[in-house]
């Protein structure tokens, strides 16, 4: 929908406003369509995020929902959860970064991965 459509709907309901017969109807059919176009975007988001995670390895796909769940995630807390080996998880944590599932805060002992959904993409509307 574009801006001008939702401008001229939006003038001709408030045209209206201060009247006995106030016309929502326009309004209100923008405001649907837009409302119909962004739950189709986000369909294919998940879609595509479907296809995505379900290519991950079973333990990076671990790591990565239990990042989702908590907001964030450390290897430590990934070894509790998992029982993997720190080598192995590290190799996981490596990739998920590489790949733009995890985004990696500090280094060192204070490391700790987050996800992307925690950072602003700037793609919710595309």
């Amino acid at each position: 929908m574009g801006v001008l459509l939702g401008y001229a709907s939006n003038r001709k309901t408030q045209g209206t406003i201060r009247t006995d017969t106030t016309n929502w109807h326009p309004w209100l059919v923008f405001f649907l369509r837009s409302l119909a176009d962004q739950v189709r975007r986000l369909e294919k988001k998940v879609e595509r995020e479907k296809i995505v995670m379900a290519s991950l390895p079973e333990l990076s796909l671990q790591i990565v929902e239990f990042a989702r769940e908590h907001g964030r995630i450390t290897i430590g807390a990934a070894i509790k959860l998992t029982r993997a080996s720190r080598n192995t998880l590290k190799v996981h944590f490596r990739n998920l970064v590489e790949c733009g599932h995890l985004i990696q805060h500090d280094s060192g002992c204070g490391v700790w991965y987050g996800t992307i959904a925690g950072h602003f993409s700037g793609d919710l509307f595309r």
